[in-house]
């Protein structure tokens, strides 16, 4: 039985394979540092050597007895997820309407939309927490996610897709009598999963790393988000660095298991953004 000969590797893709192995090594260098900090002593963090001497899980258990960790991380999670499902829904159905319903104004209102990416978010704080101080929402779930609610960038993503999927699918469907939004939810979104899917991913992570306005709206000690939360128990703490490491180790967790998991998607959201951006 004849097998079929390896590929050979050129000289030329063994350096760009040397390249890219040295690329990863530095770039994941800072991770392996935090994590290999968290397992450390006081006085082991001050020693020179990369791995911990004497590693010890006090760390985590001070972390969490002495902070409000858990519900730093519940606070993180449902501001993320509340905000990711209110992008999906809202940014899917302005970009259906975008790119498939005909009404006069319609180009000059997705120009506008677009418009609003070139907003540093620090002009935009100002009116955010005068908004929501006027309407007395401040220091609460809703107030944390609002800014996120809706996304300019979503809705070009989405309306990319949706005008993708041929016209002659939903005349079919409204010729038997579907409405219009059952045209948008019955038969556009099953189309466009693959772009919800990285719709979701990057904007579930966004708003779980979310710093700048969770801190300005944040009043309460138990409305802190876990990069809040974190930030301000290093400034308590002076420098306890193998404590400081062991919060930010525990934090990332969920980052890692969205990528662990989501992977694929992860990777197919990058190309469909290049592709159709």
């Amino acid at each position: 039985m004849r097998t079929t000969p390896a590929p050979r590797i050129s000289s030329q893709q063994k350096w760009l394979y040397v390249v890219l192995t040295l690329g990863s090594l530095l770039t994941a260098f800072p991770f392996f540092w935090m994590l290999s900090t968290s397992f450390k002593t006081y006085s082991d963090v001050f020693q020179p050597g990369f791995f911990p001497p004497h590693p010890t899980l006090e760390n985590y258990v001070e972390v969490i007895s002495r902070t409000s960790f858990l519900r730093w991380f519940l606070n993180s999670i449902l501001v993320a997820a509340g905000t990711t499902f209110s992008v999906l829904f809202f940014d899917s159905l302005v970009g259906y309407t975008l790119a498939k319903l005909k009404f006069p104004g319609k180009e000059i209102i997705f120009v506008l939309i677009l418009s609003t990416l070139m907003i540093p978010t620090e002009m935009l704080v100002i009116p955010w927490f005068v908004g929501t101080v006027q309407l007395h929402i401040a220091d609460s779930y809703f107030a944390i996610a609002l800014p996120g609610l809706i996304s300019a960038f979503g809705v070009f993503l989405m309306r990319g897709f949706f005008e993708g999927i041929p016209d002659e699918l939903f005349d079919a469907a409204r010729i038997d009598g579907l409405s219009e939004f059952g045209l948008f939810w019955r038969i556009g979104m099953p189309l466009v999963r693959p772009a919800l899917s990285a719709l979701a991913i990057f904007t579930f992570l966004g708003n779980y790393n979310a710093f700048l306005w969770p801190l300005i709206i944040i009043q309460s000690a138990s409305m802190r988000t876990l990069p809040v939360g974190i930030a301000l128990f290093s400034g308590e703490t002076g420098g306890q660095w193998h404590l400081i490491m062991a919060a930010s180790s525990l934090a990332v967790i969920p980052v890692l298991a969205v990528f662990a998991v989501f992977q694929k998607q992860i990777i197919e959201g990058v190309v469909l953004t290049g592709v159709k951006g």
